[in-house]
């Protein structure tokens, strides 16, 4: 049979769905038609058959044998960002461990660096916003539960992860919030005002205005009362082991 032929089986096996038996074919074209025109869609197709079947881990596999062993062709730049896609689908919800997820982040930022000017950077970048949300969303959540087990000083660190490294997702202006609240837990009155500062400074039209005030309220009440019961207070109050 020869190349087109065998490439030609494989595309109509393909198309009405039968993923595995045309991964065969295709296979067959890059192993015994290696420097041939069919070689490169050949290789990208298996990665298609693999993604077709949910079988992520393997379509990365095969598009990264395509970026690495034909990184001249047409199709490495759309190898490279379906790489990305592989990993982008293996990115489970936010209270799992999230490695894929920063895997998919790191090969749709590794696509837009190498290819600047494609069509599907606007794309790439819209996922990377919303698996930077997924991480922070994991990062705040995971400082959410420290606070109920009023260990305030480890839900402080979760707080200022997503605000240093997250600032620019819709999890920032609650961590912020809950870091002034896990500092006021901790009788750091003073720190906890400054923080609070910054949230309303930031975010004067917050959906959370309400609780913030609140916030305010009760640390300004704190820090009206003399200094020595406020030192008291913070000397009879001795944070736990793991706060």
């Amino acid at each position: 049979m020869s190349v087109e032929k065998r490439f030609e089986l494989g595309m109509k096996k393909f198309d009405d769905g039968d993923y595995l038996e045309a991964y065969d074919d295709f296979r067959i074209v890059t192993l015994q038609y290696q420097g041939s025109a069919f070689a490169d869609q050949a290789q990208y197709n298996m990665g298609e058959c693999r993604y077709k079947r949910g079988e992520y881990i393997l379509a990365a596999y095969e598009y990264d044998v395509l970026m690495r062993t034909m990184p001249s062709s047409k199709l490495a730049s759309k190898a490279r960002y379906q790489r990305a896609m592989s990993y982008y689908a293996l990115s489970p919800p936010s209270y799992l461990d999230q490695q894929y997820t920063r895997q998919a982040i790191d090969e749709f930022q590794s696509f837009i660096e190498y290819n600047p000017t494609d069509s599907l950077v606007p794309d790439a970048e819209a996922k990377i916003a919303g698996l930077n949300d997924r991480l922070a969303k994991k990062e705040f959540e995971s400082g959410v539960i420290y606070m109920k087990m009023e260990y305030y000083r480890s839900a402080a660190i979760y707080f200022d992860t997503v605000l240093e490294k997250y600032y620019d997702t819709p999890y920032a202006e609650q961590a912020l919030l809950k870091k002034a609240e896990a500092l006021y837990l901790r009788n750091r009155y003073k720190e906890a005002q400054q923080e609070l500062d910054k949230f309303l400074t930031r975010y004067p039209q917050s959906s959370h205005q309400k609780e913030a005030e609140q916030l305010r309220n009760q640390i300004q009440s704190k820090l009206s009362q003399s200094p020595e019961n406020v030192q008291k207070e913070q000397a009879g109050t001795a944070d736990h082991v793991l706060q």
